[in-house]
């Protein structure tokens, strides 16, 4: 069974304009490694699909961004997505928006060869552009709420349980 016959995926947004009652999704997205390779990771994620690698200088091929690529990415793509949500929320003009991020980790941390270097990012840098009509004041506003309501960034800067669980087949 792939993850798009598991997932309800629901035809039209949510109604934001209701506050009492939870709007909850529940995003699901399998990951599996390609047989025969020692990096390479099929993501299905609703109905769609790509590839994660490392590159090779970290054992894979290169044929996709490799993890934490993708976390800068989703990032990224989630406060472009929340700039455009929360100027239209907002009423402030918006002309163009742009993500820029990076982030330094210490690969000592990955492969277990340094106990007091954590395998995550020590910092990332995000750095956003935007263009449009309106002053300084306003633009601010926007960032303020972005920064507050960007479920990715939240997600990063929050404590977020993750439960796992374990099955040997």
């Amino acid at each position: 069974m792939s993850v798009t016959d598991t997932i309800d995926r629901t035809t039209t947004a949510p109604d934001t304009t209701t506050q009492s009652e939870p709007q909850r999704i529940t995003p699901r997205v399998a990951a599996r490694l390609v047989p025969g390779t020692a990096t390479e990771v099929r993501i299905d994620a609703g109905h769609h699909a790509f590839t994660i690698d490392e590159p090779e200088a970290l054992g894979g091929t290169d044929l996709g961004a490799n993890p934490v690529e993708h976390l800068l990415a989703a990032l990224g793509a989630c406060q472009v997505i929340s700039f455009q949500v929360w100027a239209q929320k907002l009423g402030i003009e918006v002309d163009h928006v742009a993500v820029d991020l990076s982030g330094d980790l210490d690969l000592r941390g990955f492969f277990g060869t340094a106990d007091d270097v954590r395998p995550g990012f020590e910092q990332i840098e995000v750095a956003v552009r935007l263009e449009g009509p309106e002053d300084r004041e306003r633009y601010q506003e926007l960032v303020d709420a972005v920064e507050e309501h960007c479920p990715v960034l939240d997600n990063l800067r929050a404590t977020v349980p993750v439960r796992g669980s374990f099955t040997l087949l």
